[in-house]
Parts: C-alpha cells; sequence; structure tokens
C-alpha cells in the first residue's frame, strides 16, 4: 500500500511539472496571435499603404486586430489555467478543476491530448480521489 501511494505521489509531481511546461509553451504560443494585432493595426493606421481596387476596407484591420487579440487573449487564459492546474495537483486540491482544465487540454494534439489524457487517469484513480479528498478536508480544518 505504501508503495502505491508513493507511486500515486511520484506521478502527481511529474504530472505538476509537465502541467507547468505544457502552460509556458502555451503562452509562449499563445503570443503569435499578436502579429494579427500589429497588422490589423498597420492597417488602420496607414491605409494609404493599401489603395488600389483591391484594397481591404478599414474595419477589415480593426476585424484583424480584435482576431488576433480573441486568439491571444484565450491562450493566456489557457495557459494560466494550466499552470494553476499544475499547482493545484502539486498540492493535491480542487480535483475538479484539474479534471477539468484536462479534459479542454486534451483538444490540442499531440501534447495536450498525452497530457490531458495521463492527468485523467491519473485523477481517476481511487487512491488519488482519497488523497485529494484528504488535502481539501486538512485545508478546511476539518480532523
Amino acid at each position: 500500500m505504501d508503495a502505491d501511494v508513493n507511486r500515486d505521489l511520484e506521478h502527481l509531481k511529474i504530472l505538476s511539472i509537465l502541467h507547468y511546461v505544457f502552460g509556458g509553451l502555451t503562452l509562449a504560443g499563445s503570443c503569435f496571435g499578436l502579429i494579427y494585432v500589429f497588422m490589423g493595426i498597420a492597417m488602420v493606421a496607414s491605409p494609404e499603404a493599401f489603395e488600389g481596387p483591391d484594397a481591404p476596407p478599414v474595419a477589415f484591420g480593426w476585424g484583424l486586430a480584435a482576431f488576433g487579440f480573441g486568439c491571444s487573449l484565450a491562450g493566456w487564459i489557457l495557459s494560466g489555467c494550466v499552470i494553476l492546474a499544475g499547482r493545484y495537483l502539486a498540492r493535491r486540491v480542487h480535483r475538479t478543476f484539474c479534471l477539468v482544465v484536462a479534459a479542454i487540454i486534451c483538444l490540442s494534439v499531440p501534447l495536450g491530448t498525452l497530457l490531458g489524457v495521463f492527468t485523467l487517469i491519473t485523477l481517476g484513480r481511487p487512491s488519488v480521489k482519497a488523497m485529494f479528498d484528504e488535502q481539501e478536508a486538512l485545508g478546511r480544518g476539518m480532523p
């Protein structure tokens, strides 16, 4: 039984570290949306550079900037949630939040899928669930 507990603790530690790494990669990757923001602002700021019969309307520049900002913001929020889930895994609290984040990152093929599936498998173990329940009971001041 003690070996099972040590195995679960080791798996949670590894998953926590991998969540930090994946969150950092997601954060860095989501900054590429800022390219669209700058392109859209350039289209709005200097429409004379896009004169001609095929020139896009100024609203297109605003739309491009909004799209880029929205994509970057979504990536930043996701990376924050993934990093927070890594913190929660290390502390063994907020199991439901970790499950939801693991399910969401399964959509990020291939690394997110691997990390999400392994997180879901680990958090699905009854022994790990008991660890989270015990830790959260201690956090509420219950014996």
